[in-house]
């Protein structure tokens, strides 16, 4: 179980856009966090940088893109999220770089969020209570640090000068998903079946990693992230100016 986090989340804002890669990414955590954000009447957009489609052992990309992206629609969906855009770049060969960082900065540019997530992409992760720790996704990787680097990008007409959309300088914050000691915190003591139920929605996805019944799969998922010693429920982020 995580450790107690610190301060709570800012709530000066009204827009957010949440980025990843694949889909099925956010509801692993984050999508706890952005039922606590819709259900406070917050705004929240998700944006994929691909479709999955070699995400899925024995199911060809041309059958698994078009499934897995469908199944993160619904899954948005339970969540409260009804816009959802994909970038349609190669799954599993993301590279960070002007070409990402280009089609990360038009979608900021287009969403014109306040608040901009995405989830942890240090190179390694370690859930509580694994050892050793795991190597985190190429993708994950050159994700987030294009994510970032795309927010100063948004707000520079200098920079991507052949983009139709108006330059955006309105990012408040840049969230970073923390499993362990996270500096904020966004309850979500009453999002958790929900939560559950968002991540239920990659059901074809779930059945292939493992036999576990999905539901059973989802809540031990959803627990692991969303648990503290002490018994609250609360996803952890790191913050950074956006």
């Amino acid at each position: 179980m995580t450790e107690p986090f610190r301060k709570p989340m800012p709530d000066d804002w009204r827009r957010a856009l949440v980025v990843a890669a694949h889909p099925d990414d956010i509801e692993y955590g984050l999508a706890a966090a952005v039922a606590a954000w819709t259900a406070a009447g917050k705004e929240v957009h998700y944006l994929l940088a691909t479709r999955g489609e070699a995400g899925m052992a024995g199911v060809p990309p041309a059958e698994a893109g078009p499934l897995r992206e469908e199944e993160e629609r619904r899954s948005a969906a339970v969540v409260g999220v009804s816009e959802v855009e994909f970038l349609d770049h190669r799954d599993g060969v993301l590279v960070a770089g002007p070409e990402l960082r280009r089609d990360l900065a038009a979608a900021i540019r287009r969403h014109e969020p306040e608040l901009v997530v995405t989830g942890y992409f240090g190179a390694t992760w370690t859930p509580p209570g694994v050892s050793p720790a795991y190597v985190n996704s190429a993708d994950h990787r050159a994700l987030g640090q294009s994510v970032v680097d795309a927010v100063a990008d948004s707000g520079n007409e200098w920079i991507f000068t052949d983009l139709p959309e108006e330059p955006w300088r309105g990012v408040k914050y840049i969230a970073v998903g923390e499993l362990l000691d996270a500096p904020h915190e966004v309850d979500v003591s009453d999002q958790v079946e929900k939560a559950v139920a968002s991540l239920c929605e990659h059901r074809r996805y779930l059945e292939l990693l493992s036999d576990e019944p999905v539901d059973v799969q989802a809540r031990q998922i959803v627990d692991m992230v969303t648990m503290t010693e002490d018994g609250r429920r609360r996803v952890g982020f790191r913050l950074f100016w956006g």
